[in-house]
């Protein structure tokens, strides 16, 4: 998916649950503070899935109370070559061959392929 693509995506139809800060923190352990400075430093990252309806986090980010394993380093790979959260976040939903989802591959612990795809894009 181009980079035009991913900006104009509709996030509310790729990502079929969100959580807001409260309930990511929640699930995380952690305080709302944490869950912004998580977002802020590209450990997780959020957008507004639809209009009026605040930021708010994929919840398939989270598995068993942890931030979805390899997620942090992808986004910093992704945020280096100049995407957005939401372009970030269209590009994990969308199928990309492998076969599926970045963001399921990364759940079901198999990010390698992931990482480098993220690499190439965004060089």
């Amino acid at each position: 998916m181009s980079e035009s693509r991913l900006a104009e995506a509709d996030l509310g139809a790729l990502v079929p649950d969100w959580i807001d800060w409260a309930e990511t923190a929640r699930r995380l352990g952690v305080t709302v503070g944490k869950v912004r400075t998580m977002i802020r430093e590209h450990e997780l990252a959020a957008a507004v899935p639809a209009p009026g309806a605040g930021q708010q986090v994929p919840a398939d980010f989270v598995q068993d109370g942890l931030v979805v394993k390899g997620l942090p380093g992808l986004l910093t790979v992704l945020h280096d070559g100049g995407y957005d959260d939401r372009e970030c976040i269209a590009w994990l939903f969308t199928d990309a061959d492998l076969p599926g989802r970045p963001i399921d591959a990364l759940r079901e612990n198999r990010g390698s392929e992931v990482k480098r795809r993220a690499q190439a894009m965004a060089f």
